[in-house]
């Protein structure tokens, strides 16, 4: 079993500080929001505070008076929180944004290949048929969540058919570290770089994957999703830094430590549930805690990140501001440790000891 050291009263106090400090972000309806409240319903979950949940539906409300967007591929992330918002509330008008997603998705969304979803940021043809980790996490996880919650078999399987296409066109067969992104028209990885969060993105989704379908060793495509997790996971931990976080290119000692991908990829662990990484999460805990200011900003946050044209165009991406996608995964991360049991101290002395 896995179990953390931790002080329960200090993460809930960081989760209401990042909370609040979230919800003073001016963010519109796209991808940043839709991972930033991903976290906070997350946080809502977790703890049971309805002042969280009341935070989103003051801001939901708002927007729908606005006008909702066109949907992109990014956009559904935001799809996360309104089953969120369903589920505690039961109004409906939340479950119709949910199906109005999906629907997109389903029927109206770019996809090549074997069906598999193409990545887009606008309603334009933004990247020509080409695969990006991020995809995983804005669309994939979304559908599938919407499927269990539906127990709906089409939107289960389409769902675990982006997983198995990503995995197959995006991890590396000899490192099982993720790049970044894949064209098809090309059939390569482009730059070609194992980029700190495409791997949280898809370490993250895949751990959640047995959580949303009790019955999932039904479905073939989910054995590929537990052995490609099994071996990112192996991989990934052996590149965690003396302060216990990922960089944002994972093998380029001369990258900046990246606090999203290191919030992502701890969490990913703690779904995963395997006790051999317990020192990874812990060491990430200590780290990311480090990172968080009393305020709740989530620093060393690396800026929205297309697939770049080299190594340098990593490494120079801004990690100076404050991020919707920081402070989501930051919520992600320590929301699960509060599911972990707790190792105490005389827990801690009988472990050292034997």
């Amino acid at each position: 079993m896995l179990r953390l050291r931790y002080d329960r009263e200090k993460i809930l106090e960081v989760i209401d500080a990042v909370v609040r400090k979230t919800m003073t972000m001016d963010m519109i309806w796209d991808w940043p929001c839709g991972v930033a409240y991903y976290g906070v319903s997350k946080a809502y979950e977790v703890t049971g505070k309805k002042e969280y949940l009341d935070m989103l539906v003051d801001w939901t409300e708002e927007y729908l008076k606005m006008g909702l967007p066109d949907w992109t591929v990014n956009a559904c992330a935001m799809g996360h929180a309104m089953i969120t918002l369903y589920e505690a509330t039961k109004e409906q008008k939340y479950w119709d944004i949910v199906m109005s997603k999906a629907e997109y998705l389903q029927k109206d969304a770019l996809r090549f290949g074997d069906r598999v979803l193409q990545h887009t940021v606008s309603t334009k043809n933004d990247f020509p048929e080409q695969a990006w980790a991020d995809t995983l996490f804005m669309a994939a996880f979304f559908l599938l969540r919407v499927g269990a919650k539906l127990r709906d078999s089409d939107l289960i399987n389409d769902a675990l058919n982006q997983y198995y296409w990503h995995i197959k066109y995006l991890q590396d067969e000899k490192t099982s570290l993720w790049y970044h992104g894949y064209s098809h028209i090309n059939q390569d990885h482009m730059s070609g770089f194992y980029w700190g969060r495409a791997n949280c993105w898809a370490a993250y989704t895949m751990s959640q994957v047995k959580k949303q379908l009790p019955d999932w060793y039904l479905y073939p495509q989910c054995m590929d999703i537990e052995c490609s997790l099994r071996d990112q996971l192996a991989a990934i931990k052996l590149l965690q830094t003396e302060n216990g976080l990922w960089r944002t290119i994972l093998d380029d000692s001369e990258s900046y430590e990246e606090v999203s991908a290191s919030a992502g990829i701890a969490a990913a662990m703690i779904g995963n549930e395997n006790p051999l990484h317990t020192k990874y999460v812990q060491k990430a805990l200590d780290g990311i805690l480090e990172n968080i200011t009393e305020d709740g900003r989530v620093m060393n946050v690396s800026g929205g990140t297309a697939v770049m044209k080299d190594r340098d165009g990593y490494r120079n991406v801004p990690k100076n501001w404050i991020q919707g996608w920081g402070q989501g995964l930051a919520l992600a991360f320590l929301g699960a440790v509060l599911t972990v049991p707790n190792m105490d101290v005389k827990d801690m002395a009988e472990t050292h000891e034997n």
